[in-house]
């Protein structure tokens, strides 16, 4: 027996065809701001794939690119414009950042109001609190693939500790009442703490590191590593052909957990649009 394929791509679609609605029905036109500092390949191919996704549901998207050389108040000040924009809903700034440019100041500098990426510190403060807030995309993207799931009760362990994967996926999967184990680099046996797990979160950054050995028979793997091998191919954090033949279900990489991410940013922006709009009549 090998393990059911959770399809990221189609869970996707799903999304954001709902988003596309939502915005058809609006009498208004949501919109994204999306920053790119420097020319990293990697980050300009995501951000285009943003801009055609948002396009198709309805979405203006906005992308800014800024040279690599670009001083933070240089940055911020940008960011403050995008604030002050009516006609921008969203802000997002494309990581990772020059090594001039600091990301807590960026941070700070971004309207809660505006934070599609839920990375804010309001937004990590209500997120903690259990209250309603925008949700780190990534992470909200793997509780939409586990939405069939009774998450309550259930062993959780997340590789990572990263502030835009790790602790908020530790944070909603707490708040589904889930049993959270974060682990880490210095974390001790982790082989053993990954056994004990129904649910593996696979968000470390290392090529294939979490072994078929090291899952429990019938847990549910979410593989939230993207690597590229030097022979071109994409991997996960996981080691999917070991893994395959001992979870209950896994994400794929590609086809996993990424498609949900820009799904999400897109939901994201689409509520924060709203609550805005909201907020102003009331």
């Amino acid at each position: 027996m090998t393990a059911r394929i959770i399809d990221g791509k189609a869970a996707a679609a799903i999304l954001r065809a709902h988003v596309a609605e939502i915005v058809s029905g609006l009498d208004f036109r949501p919109g994204l701001a999306v920053v790119l500092v420097g020319d990293d390949p990697a980050s300009r191919v995501y951000v285009r794939s943003k801009d055609r996704a948002a396009a198709q549901a309805g979405i203006m998207a906005r992308t800014i690119y800024l040279p690599v050389d670009t001083t933070e108040a240089t940055l911020l000040a940008q960011i403050a414009a995008l604030n002050a924009d009516p006609e921008i809903d969203g802000i997002l700034v494309q990581m990772p950042l020059p090594a001039q440019i600091r990301l807590d100041a960026v941070l700070d500098a971004i309207d809660p109001a505006k934070d599609v990426d839920g990375l804010t510190p309001v937004s990590t403060g209500l997120l903690l609190a259990g209250r309603a807030s925008l949700q780190p995309c990534t992470p909200r993207g793997v509780m939409h693939l586990l939405a069939s799931m009774e998450l309550s009760g259930m062993r959780a362990i997340v590789l990572g500790r990263s502030v835009l994967v790790g602790k908020p996926m530790a944070a909603l999967l707490t708040n589904a009442h889930a049993t959270v184990t974060i682990a880490h680099s210095r974390t001790r046996d982790l082989a053993g703490e990954c056994r004990r797990a129904d649910l593996v979160v696979a968000a470390i950054g290392r090529p294939e590191m979490i072994r078929g050995a090291w899952i429990k028979r019938d847990a549910v793997v979410i593989d939230v590593g993207i690597n590229r091998l030097g022979d071109g191919r994409l991997v996960g954090d996981v080691d999917y052909a070991e893994a395959v033949l001992i979870a209950e279900a896994i994400t794929p990489v590609p086809g996993g957990v990424g498609p949900m991410t820009i799904a999400c940013l897109l939901e994201n922006t689409v509520t924060a649009a709203i609550a805005r709009r909201q907020l102003a009549a009331a």
